[in-house]
């Protein structure tokens, strides 16, 4: 991996992870981490297929959850938004493993 993707890739990963810890403390939205999610183009493609079905799938719970309160909604955001912790944990290994 030359050292040019690996900036782009390492910058990436920062955006998304600053984006849910903004999340996480309220100065940020899930429209935000949507976004850098969306931006993060050459990070998602250097990992396995599986970690952009894994991704995809927590952000379109993390819309949904957006639009109901706590009690009605069937999926905790405090959960989700562990589970995207998780997987930038998983992209980290794996990218340091591939790099």
């Amino acid at each position: 991996m030359s050292t040019r993707t690996s900036t782009t890739l390492e910058t990436q990963w920062q955006s998304l992870s600053k984006a849910l810890e903004q999340l996480r403390s309220g100065q940020g939205g899930i429209d935000n981490l949507s976004a850098r999610a969306s931006e993060a183009a050459e990070l998602r493609a250097a990992l396995p297929e599986r970690f952009e079905t894994v991704l995809g799938d927590l952000l379109d719970r993390l819309s949904a959850s957006a639009l109901f309160s706590d009690e009605s909604c069937s999926f905790s955001q405090k959960d989700l938004l562990d589970g995207l912790q998780s997987w930038l944990a998983h992209a980290r290994l794996r990218l340091e493993m591939d790099g």
